[in-house]
């Protein structure tokens, strides 16, 4: 369990972003190989379903492609090596002009890919390579604005104070500025491909959760701004563990107990939106033992 955002570091239904250092823009680690099987395989499977470009944004997809073909073996020189037209990734060749850029910069990494772009006034997601999306759809989001993609996120509705921060970001974040966010969310289903909404309503009733089978699922979140096209690239990773790998850990009861603590402030309306209604009495009982 490599990230902790409900040890109170990252609040739920807030911004929350903070600095990030370029070197760890990327992070791939022993489970690279798993994570690219699996987003080939959901590419070929079902490619409509992870992968949409809209047209003219052939050239932020390729500025993306070209400034990861030099970030990672600059970086990571132990897994990544470019040869001639492919990059070598842990061994594996992968063409650099096998498909559209923005998939075979998703091929590359662990991490789903989306760029935002500014048009007519406002962000839209013009771009995306996303197998792994959490609880949503590629496409019910595409092509749409980031009034739109956040309109079912309370608090993040058009004309909330929260709607005008991100637009205002978006629009002054300087290509030299890399910066990160996290969410997290519980299921029942530890799988990275989830694309149907947990959503449920305000008097959904409780249910019974077991620690092996319940989930904690963290998104990693970067953004950063591309220099010569002015595109917003999203990097989106994630990491799903059992609850019960909380155990394991020295800091276990430290972080049960903020994890009750962020349960307990969601609203009725916030709780819905994660699909928590139903489950957070049953995921306190099991925090509650966890922190002893």
């Amino acid at each position: 369990m490599k990230y902790t955002p409900f040890d109170g570091s990252s609040k739920p239904f807030t911004i929350g972003l903070t600095q990030l250092d370029p070197d760890r823009w990327l992070e791939p680690d022993e489970a690279l190989d798993f994570y690219l099987r699996e987003k080939a395989r959901l590419l070929t499977a079902n490619r409509e379903n992870v992968f949409a470009a809209a047209a003219g944004t052939e050239a932020a997809q390729l500025e993306l492609l070209d400034f990861l073909i030099d970030y990672l073996p600059h970086r990571y020189p132990e897994v990544y090596q470019r040869e001639n037209g492919a990059m070598i990734v842990g061994g594996r060749r992968v063409g650099l002009d096998d498909d559209a850029p923005l998939v075979v910069a998703g091929s590359l990494i662990q991490d789903d890919l989306a760029i935002m772009e500014r048009q007519a006034g406002e962000w839209r997601l013009t771009a995306a390579y996303v197998a792994f999306p959490s609880s949503w759809s590629l496409g019910e989001k595409f092509g749409r604005s980031l009034d739109e993609i956040h309109a079912p996120v309370p608090g993040f509705e058009a004309g909330s104070r929260n709607a005008e921060l991100i637009a205002r970001m978006f629009d002054m974040l300087s290509p030299a500025r890399f910066v990160e966010r996290f969410n997290w969310a519980v299921n029942v289903d530890g799988a990275l491909h989830l694309p149907k909404s947990k959503a449920e309503g305000i008097g959904a009733g409780a249910v019974e959760l077991g620690e092996g089978g319940t989930f904690i699922r963290v998104e990693r979140q970067t953004l950063r701004k591309l220099p010569r096209t002015g595109a917003i690239v999203f990097t989106i990773r994630i990491y799903s563990d059992p609850l019960a790998a909380l155990r394991n850990r020295p800091d276990a009861a430290a972080l049960a107990r903020s994890f009750m603590e962020q349960l307990n402030e969601l609203t009725l309306p916030q709780a819905a939106y994660k699909g928590l209604v139903s489950k957070r009495e049953a995921l306190i009982s099991v925090l509650l033992s966890i922190a002893g």
